[in-house]
């Protein structure tokens, strides 16, 4: 006598819970991402190997790019506007709550003083399209001229906590990377971390 063969039914697994999920996923991470602006420069850092991570908060980076042309940056839109305010205060100067906005939406800048609100007052794609003087310095450190020490003490003077990195690119020359040190040692500081790219450590190798 033949088996009788039961008809299996075709199974079926509902996916509108997962969909419902993924989607909220991705509506919370388009919403909390932060997008990055454009850097002032192109700076390709030289390779390193290190095991000590530059932090990503509370940091200060002084740039240096191949031409030796200096620019600025800080983390944080608050603590942006409050050193933009404390240069103003110190130079006599006012800028726009527009202007203060722009200006918090900059991760770095090398533009002088004198032409930074007509370079707030530009499109976005007048910005990206300028190639910014980079901001004066001087070998002494703590000259007039120096601006540099301006915005160094004044990012200070919004957030003292602020850590300081120096990113040079790897075909900057010494004298403007010494002008940068020169700015620091000016104000005492002299501590501070070296932004580099990663190299794979040699067999063996063990840090410190």
């Amino acid at each position: 006598m033949p088996k009788v063969k039961v008809k299996r039914a075709s199974s079926t697994v509902d996916m509108t819970a997962m969909c419902d999920v993924a989607f909220l996923l991705l509506t919370f991470f388009i919403l909390t991402a932060q997008f990055r602006s454009q850097d002032a420069a192109t700076i390709e850092t030289p390779s390193s190997i290190s095991s000590i991570k530059v932090p990503d908060k509370d940091i200060m980076i002084i740039s240096l790019d191949k031409t030796g042309k200096v620019y600025f940056g800080i983390d944080g839109q608050p603590t942006r506007i409050a050193m933009l305010e404390n240069i103003a205060s110190a130079k006599g100067i006012s800028f726009t709550d527009k202007e203060k906005k722009e200006f918090s939406l900059l991760s770095n800048f090398g533009m002088p003083i004198a032409q930074l609100r007509s370079f707030l007052n530009l499109s976005n794609e007048q910005k990206g399209k300028l190639k910014q003087p980079g901001i004066p310095t001087d070998t002494t450190g703590a000259g007039p001229t120096n601006e540099l020490k301006e915005w160094v003490y004044n990012a200070r003077k919004a957030n003292n906590n602020l850590r300081i990195a120096l990113k040079g690119d790897n075909l900057a020359k010494f004298p403007g990377f010494k002008n940068v040190l020169a700015t620091l040692q000016a104000q005492n500081i002299n501590k501070f971390n070296l932004i580099t790219g990663t190299e794979a450590p040699p067999a063996g190798w063990k840090a410190d």
